[in-house]
Parts: C-alpha cells; structure tokens; sequence
C-alpha cells in the first residue's frame, strides 16, 4: 500500500441536524470495522480481527450517549483523525497496542496518585 498523506483528508465541517450526525457517525463506524483486517496486517498484531472489531465498537459505545451536536462532530473529527493516522502509518505499534492493554494486562489500571505513576514510569 502506497502512503498517501491526502488519501483519506477530509474537510471539516459540522453537521446540519441530528439525523445528519447519525449518518456520519454510522459511516465512521463501517470505515473503522472494514479497515480492521487492514490495520491487523499493517502493524502485524497478533490479535483476531474479532478483537479488533469488538474494540472499535466499544470506542464507539463509550460515546453513545453524548447528547450535545457539537460534542458529537468534536468526536467524529478525532475518530477521523485517529483513522487517518492509523491508515496511513502514522502511528507505532505501541500506539496502536495501548487500546488493547486491560485486554493483555489484568493489573493495568491507572496510579493512584502522580507520585507512584512516576515511580512506575508511567506518563
């Protein structure tokens, strides 16, 4: 795959109603779930593809309930961002590795306080 900083550059815009926002947020989520097998090759994860998809639906989830218009075109440019960036291997594996860490890791949680998370190396 030849890496195309404009191949996915979208102008940003806001959405007219909510109905609008529905279709574009819906059109987000297939792009993610379609790039899946794509992403899984390009950073050469050992994670199912099935992983992968359940991930980008929980991203997705998290969000579900935002009931403001602007938050959600807020959250559709940076999935867009995020897209954008992964797709055209912009990103490390560590970065791509940090949305699956709770999965591989059942002691990561976040420090209790600045001090031991600094201790642990954390940012």
């Amino acid at each position: 795959m030849v890496i195309n900083p404009t191949y996915l550059a979208q102008r940003t815009r806001t959405s007219a109603s909510w109905n609008d926002a529905k279709r574009r947020v819906l059109k987000s989520y297939r792009e993610w779930l379609r790039a899946g097998p794509e992403i899984q090759q390009m950073y050469s994860l050992n994670i199912p593809v099935s992983a992968i998809r359940t991930k980008i639906r929980q991203e997705f989830e998290r969000h579900r309930y935002v009931s403001q218009l602007q938050v959600v075109d807020m959250l559709l440019f940076q999935s867009h961002a995020e897209f954008q960036e992964t797709l055209n291997y912009w990103k490390q594996l560590s970065h791509v590795l940090k949305y699956f860490r709770a999965e591989e890791d059942p002691t990561a949680r976040l420090p209790r306080n600045f001090m031991q998370g600094f201790l642990e190396g954390r940012n």
